[in-house]
């Protein structure tokens, strides 16, 4: 009999398929839990686009305040998964710890400095003159829920690693269930607009976020939550490791904004247009990356175990295995996107020059897309194997040295598709660098080295 969370036994496929059901589950509702405001929102009658694109100027720095959450969610959850293979629980409980104070610490530090320097923020992200209304009606609600989202979504990791998968779905069903009922009440019937689902998810957000405190300190739960506790030591090696998703979604927040301020520039008049049709296409970026993301995020605990243990044959099945999974899945997703795009766009509006300008963006912007697969399998191995230098590089490249740049330069010579072309074409060159570098350092060492010998990658 294989013991839960022993990931040293029994079939990979299994643990795999016990892991990344529950984290795809709990991920597509915290994707439903982010945009179901936008899926409402984009219904207000005769006020769907303006506020679509509001939301869209505030998109960027929720990434950041979501990049915070994984600075310590994934920087210490991977460091908890080793310490447990090495049997050492009381290490893994000062980690959990250590994240857990920063996360209350850092979310107290972002409300603040972004309550009181509102304007200036949203106005760096591209806010236009019609558009910085309903940013503002949003983010001045959200703000109030900073500490809630990072303890939700950076504390469900380390429920996950434990092999609890499960607790972890329903820490995010909770609160998008209560998302989805409580925005059409304060959007429509309260009549509150955006206000309202800035409202709802404040308050769903603080439900989550007691779930999942109340999981990690109850006396059952094998690496407890016991206390407020800062251990410098841990917490650079947390740093050390988290910086990778950190980055991640830091620099989706830097590209997000400079598409923002590329589209008011290129588009004029147009731009609050263009700017509703980026964040619609960001929404369905987040449907689309979801199973690659789940499945490489739940091979991470099994991956780090087995490394800890040096069952090196295990980390190699599982790698093997995840990549053919969301290999077969993002081609599937691919050709949705490439044939029938109004069906995801219309998830998010009716309105006729909204749905026919993002659908087109869409097929270009998502053309790459199955090299995606690559980029992530990539990132996801070097975090799990404690390899945090070489992840951080190839979420700087695609982002910062391919993205940024490539959204300047391309509307210069090709207009507004420009700023779509850039993703498709960051995914390529990106994705491939990072899945052909994980291959040849990493992949190749596991192949050659022995169960229970060591091994540095």
């Amino acid at each position: 009999m294989v013991v839960k969370g022993n990931f040293g036994e029994g079939r990979i496929s299994t643990h795999l398929a016990r892991q990344a059901l529950p984290i795809f589950v709990a991920e597509l509702v915290h994707v439903l839990y982010n945009i179901v405001d936008r899926m409402f929102l984009g219904r207000i009658p005769g006020e769907g686009v303006l506020a679509l694109s509001g939301v869209g100027i505030v998109f960027p720095l929720i990434t950041l305040i979501n990049a915070f959450s994984s600075l310590f969610g994934q920087g210490g959850s991977p460091l908890c998964a080793i310490a447990r293979g090495k049997g050492n629980d009381d290490l893994a409980k000062r980690i959990m710890a250590t994240s857990f104070t920063m996360m209350i610490l850092t979310g107290a530090i972002l409300t603040i400095i972004l309550y009181f320097s509102m304007d200036l923020f949203l106005s760096l992200m591209g806010a236009t003159a019609e558009n910085i209304v309903p940013a503002r009606q949003y983010f001045s609600v959200y703000l109030f829920g900073t500490i809630f989202v990072m303890i939700s979504l950076g504390m469900n990791p380390f429920i996950n690693m434990q092999g609890n998968s499960g607790i972890g779905m329903v820490t995010v069903i909770i609160g998008a269930a209560l998302n989805c009922i409580l925005d059409p009440i304060f959007i429509f019937t309260l009549g509150l607009g955006v206000r309202g689902a800035a409202i709802a998810t404040v308050i769903s957000q603080f439900f989550s976020a007691t779930w999942v405190v109340l999981f990690l300190t109850r006396k059952t739960t094998k690496i407890r939550l016991e206390r407020l506790l800062i251990d410098w030591g841990i917490l650079r090696k947390i740093t050390k490791l988290g910086v990778t998703g950190f980055m991640f979604k830091s620099t989706t927040s830097l590209t997000q904004a400079v598409a923002n301020n590329v589209l008011k520039l290129y588009a004029g008049a147009a731009g609050t247009l263009y700017i509703g049709a980026m964040s619609l296409v960001n929404s369905v970026r987040e449907i689309t990356f979801l199973p690659t993301s789940s499945i490489t995020a739940s091979m991470q605990p099994i991956a780090g175990y087995n490394y800890g243990a040096k069952k090196y044959s295990r980390v190699r099945n599982v790698l093997k295995l995840t990549g053919a999974i969301t290999l077969v899945i993002n081609g599937c997703i691919w050709l949705l996107i490439e044939l029938r795009p109004q069906i995801l766009a219309g998830m998010f509006t009716q309105d006729p020059e909204l749905l026919a300008t993002s659908s087109a963006s869409m097929r270009i912007y998502f053309a790459a897309l199955i090299f995606m697969v690559g980029q992530m399998m990539g990132q996801n191995t070097f975090v799990s194997l404690n390899c945090p230098k070489r992840a951080l590089f190839f979420s700087l490249f695609r982002k910062v040295i391919l993205v940024v740049p490539f959204t300047i330069i391309f509307p210069i010579f090709m207009g507004i598709n420009g700023v779509f072309i850039t993703e498709a074409v960051s995914q390529l060159v990106g994705g491939s660098a990072c899945f052909l570098t994980m291959i040849f350092t990493i992949y190749r060492k596991l192949i050659k080295t022995k169960d229970g010998e060591e091994l540095t990658v």
